[in-house]
């Protein structure tokens, strides 16, 4: 396919394709983070990637300029990038792609992503997400998990029943339902009143979700203590606000009660100028460390 740019044509073993795109698929980006972290650990090389020409508002999603060696200026597209390594258990090969949500042409997008699928004979494609949720910030990470019914049940996972708007995962999928790929779609819920800062607790249950999904274990343990920083700073900014405080209490509440009832829709509102104290004050910690 001409979107294609290909620098290697590899032959993998068993291949898994593990999916993520920042924009509305990834709350916290908390799908970026777990397939960033999983494509350094296996230190896995690209090999392709999807031309943004046709795909991209380049006044919304803008490339960047920067120096290469202080000297010459290049111009950065925005990336779709396949790179393929092994996963731990050392018999089968992963393949990661980190991208951007396209803005066009999502059937042509999704048919570029199945080429290559199709191309290493991969077995299985799995998506990464996060979606914001009234969810404390001091439990643990919900992660949702569905397939097709096949696949779901020989996963042990729920049949996906979704029904509504969706975002390129879900194009995705079915790409993925017509290619003959089975598939599965992880998504962690991400705190809405943190959803912009890079959230590590959710990114490492995705990464513990799919080493279930995959049948392998990864090394998660600087992402774990990354996590454990995280809570950390996100508790130090609640404890710094009363109202702030009353609200995470009472999604505590509502998490160890299990109650399916929602919290009033004021808590929800407020939750939304309690977002913007909490990100303020991670952004000036992040500038003071």
């Amino acid at each position: 396919m001409d979107a294609l740019v290909w620098k290697d044509r590899p032959v993998l073993r068993d291949p898994l394709v593990v999916a993520a795109f920042r924009g509305w698929n990834d709350g916290g980006q908390a799908a970026s983070l777990a397939a960033t972290f999983l494509r350094d650990q296996i230190e896995a090389k690209p090999f392709c990637e999807i031309d943004p020409e046709e795909f991209y508002d380049f006044q919304e999603v803008r490339p960047h300029v920067a120096l290469s060696e202080g000297m010459v200026r290049r111009i950065d597209w925005p990336e779709n990038v396949f790179s393929q390594g092994a996963l731990p258990g050392g018999d089968r090969d992963c393949v990661v792609l980190i991208g951007i949500e396209p803005q066009n042409r999502w059937r042509t997008f999704s048919r570029a992503v199945m080429d290559v699928a199709e191309g290493v004979n991969a077995s299985m494609v799995v998506t990464l997400g996060g979606l914001l949720q009234d969810t404390p910030h001091t439990r643990p990470v919900p992660v949702f998990t569905s397939a097709e019914p096949e696949m779901a049940e020989r996963l042990g996972l729920e049949a996906s029943r979704y029904e509504g708007p969706t975002g390129i995962i879900g194009v995705l999928h079915d790409a993925c339902r017509s290619a003959g790929i089975p598939s599965a779609s992880l998504w962690a819920a991400v705190p809405h009143y943190i959803q912009v800062s890079p959230n590590p607790k959710a990114a490492l249950a995705l990464l513990r979700q799919l080493g279930e999904v995959a049948g392998d274990r990864f090394d998660t343990t600087n992402l774990s203590q990354a996590a454990v920083a995280f809570e950390r700073q996100v508790t130090q900014a609640v404890s710094t606000d009363e109202e702030v405080s009353r609200y995470v209490r009472e999604l505590e509440e509502r998490a160890d009660d299990d109650v399916s009832d929602e919290i009033e829709e004021k808590a929800t509102t407020d939750g939304e100028d309690i977002a913007a104290q909490i990100e303020r004050f991670l952004a000036e910690r992040e500038e003071a460390d």
